[in-house]
């Protein structure tokens, strides 16, 4: 084909118009409901930091041990004490039973006060994370936890490899301060051995828990952060697609365009009903053309009730149905815009309106005995 031969010919535009809603998704840009997050709490999907809870129960532990070390130290050491001055006993059931009982009794004296701190501090940390939040959907068995490609999915997701840093991270700066206030106390230990048994245990629970403090700190600092991140990484994974809030919304207040019915339908019915009233009213005030108001009043009524009311075309119904039953019209431009703007179908009339609707009635019943006549 020879180059001459080519034409060039003017593309058509429309052909290549790039929709941009196609490559958009169904990104989950929005927050997340109050149902979506209750639904999320009671599957156990909260934001909570276990570096928090560590925290704290180490913190509550070791000061209680602090608190109560000198009584923990003096009941450990009386009963080793008790024990190798008995060596000599025989073994019978008897004395086996007495260590056994004595062993229970020196825990329940050091240990079980020091577990009920750790266990009341954990409990309080929770609550404060997480509210009061008891389910077992979390920890009830699944078969798709047992398949390995959603194992492996899970293992190496982002958020997997999110807190594979931050444990590293975590490792990272614990060891250091660890390895920071070694190398200031290291010179300290060898000079122990100089000093007799209770001047060492002193000196050595002194270092161990300005050690256990300070590391605390620490993960407490890490724990704050950590709760943090979660709270935002829970509202990330919680975000909803515009869609999905449109169905939400659904499903509970229902659809829409049959809400819109039901109004429409109510509307209707509310209509019939307040046109069946308009036979039974007294007097029809009209503006003359856009409002109409249908008043009714009966013996013991504190004052006139509005029955109808209606603009436009509603209006013109009002009194088409007035004019069929023979009920009077009134033309008063300012009371009826009055009436209509103050009052809803079923009110009575206002009090500042008494004087003028007083007067439309009186007209109206003068009215009636000049035809009874």
């Amino acid at each position: 084909m020879e180059i001459s031969q080519l034409h060039w010919r003017p593309c058509n535009r429309a052909d290549f118009v790039f929709d941009l809603q196609l490559f958009a998704g169904d990104d989950k840009t929005e927050e997340p409901t109050a149902k979506k997050r209750a639904d999320a709490k009671k599957k156990g999907q909260v934001g909570r930091s276990t570096d928090m809870n560590a925290a704290f129960v180490l913190l509550m532990g070791f000061f209680i041990i602090k608190l109560l070390w000198e009584n923990i130290y003096h009941s450990i050491a009386a009963y080793t004490t008790y024990i190798f001055s008995h060596l000599n006993q025989p073994v019978d059931t008897e004395n086996i039973i007495r260590i056994f009982i004595g062993i229970i009794e020196l825990l329940a004296q050091t240990a079980l006060p020091i577990m009920i701190a750790i266990m009341a501090i954990g409990l309080a940390i929770n609550f404060f994370q997480v509210g009061l939040n008891f389910n077992t959907e979390a920890i009830g068995f699944k078969l798709d936890k047992l398949n390995p490609i959603n194992g492996f999915g899970r293992i190496f997701s982002k958020r997997s490899l999110m807190e594979l840093v931050k444990s590293l991270m975590k490792i990272a700066i614990i060891g250091f301060f660890l390895y920071d206030f070694l190398i200031d106390h290291l010179m300290e230990m060898p000079q122990f051995i100089y000093f007799d048994l209770p001047t060492s245990l002193a000196q050595i629970s002194d270092i161990i828990f300005k050690m256990a403090f300070e590391v605390i700190g620490v993960i407490m600092i890490v724990g704050f952060m950590d709760y943090a991140y979660q709270k935002w990484q829970t509202t990330q994974d919680l975000k909803m697609s515009k869609q999905e809030v449109k169905d939400e919304m659904k499903q509970s207040e229902g659809d829409p365009q049959i809400k819109g019915k039901i109004k429409q339908k109510q509307r209707q019915m509310a209509m019939s009903r307040m046109m069946q009233e308009v036979p039974k009213a007294d007097v029809i005030v009209t503006n003359p053309t856009h409002f109409a108001v249908a008043l009714k009043y009966e013996k013991g009524m504190v004052a006139p009730q509005i029955v109808a009311k209606g603009q436009d075309l509603v209006a013109r119904r009002i009194k088409e149905i007035a004019n069929e039953n023979r009920v009077p019209i009134v033309e008063n431009k300012p009371l009826a815009r009055a009436l209509y703007a103050s009052t809803q179908v079923g009110d009575m009339v206002p009090a500042e309106l008494y004087q003028a609707v007083a007067e439309v009635l009186a007209y109206v019943y003068r009215l009636k005995q000049r035809r009874r006549a």
